[in-house]
């Protein structure tokens, strides 16, 4: 599905991701797993074509995208997804109105857009709070509303960037169920970055650990958790 080969990028002097080579097989749960500052929010970033490498590839099925410019590249992110650890909803807008919001940049007509955002606001399980404003939700609701947001037009791959860290372990715990049925159901891969195991071992099939940049270890969730090679890996386990 997604093949990275020799990804680096930098922010002035400091080298956030350094040679990354990496490959997310299509229709799994793919996990990013580092500290804070090891490099996995860049990752996802070039990823994802929010930002653009510095040198090396990132492919889609086969077809290189890290060069993609205009309406190439605005057609290209319109088939992936993303959530964010802060939900990055619009206050001004209710729930029905910010999953509406992508469909409507992509000029879809009015009547399909109101009946695929209570279509959505149903499926992440919140219908009853479709006229709600953002204010009035809790964090879990308003996480439900984003992934509601972020399926909005159909995408290939769901990218979730710390998706969980601001919940509690209940709530994270009914988010991650959550995004497993969606991945079940429509059959769309997912790329998450988190610092927590626990959140690796209850969702992913795969797992990537990243430390200063780099891709220490990589493989079968089960495998790496059973017998993990690299320090940094050992760390977070604590063996």
């Amino acid at each position: 599905m997604i093949d990275l080969k020799g990804v680096s990028k930098s922010y002035g002097p400091v080298a956030a991701v350094r040679g990354v080579d990496l490959s997310v097989p299509p229709g799994c749960v793919f996990g990013i797993i580092g500290r804070s500052g090891a490099g996995k929010s860049s990752l996802l970033r070039t990823m994802s074509l929010l930002e653009r490498p510095d040198s090396g590839e990132v492919r889609y099925s086969g077809e290189r995208v890290d060069g993609l410019r205009g309406r190439a590249l605005l057609e290209r992110r319109r088939r992936m997804g993303m959530i964010f650890q802060n939900f990055n909803l619009l206050a001004s807008r209710d729930a029905v109105g910010n999953v509406a919001f992508p469909l409507e940049i992509a000029g879809v007509p009015r009547k399909r857009i109101d009946a695929r955002a209570r279509e959505l606001l149903e499926t992440v399980g919140i219908a009853d709070k479709r006229r709600a404003r953002m204010s009035e939700l809790s964090g879990g609701q308003k996480q439900r509303v984003a992934i509601a947001r972020a399926l909005a037009a159909n995408p290939e791959v769901l990218f979730c960037d710390e998706a969980t860290s601001s919940l509690d372990p209940q709530t994270t715990r009914s988010i991650l169920a959550l995004i497993r049925d969606l991945q079940v159901r429509l059959g769309i891969t997912v790329v998450l970055i988190t610092h927590q195991m626990e959140v690796i071992r209850e969702i992913c099939q795969e797992v990537a650990v990243m430390e200063a940049g780099k891709i220490v270890e990589s493989g079968r969730v089960d495998d790496v958790f059973a017998a993990p090679k690299a320090a940094a890996t050992k760390e977070m386990l604590h063996v």
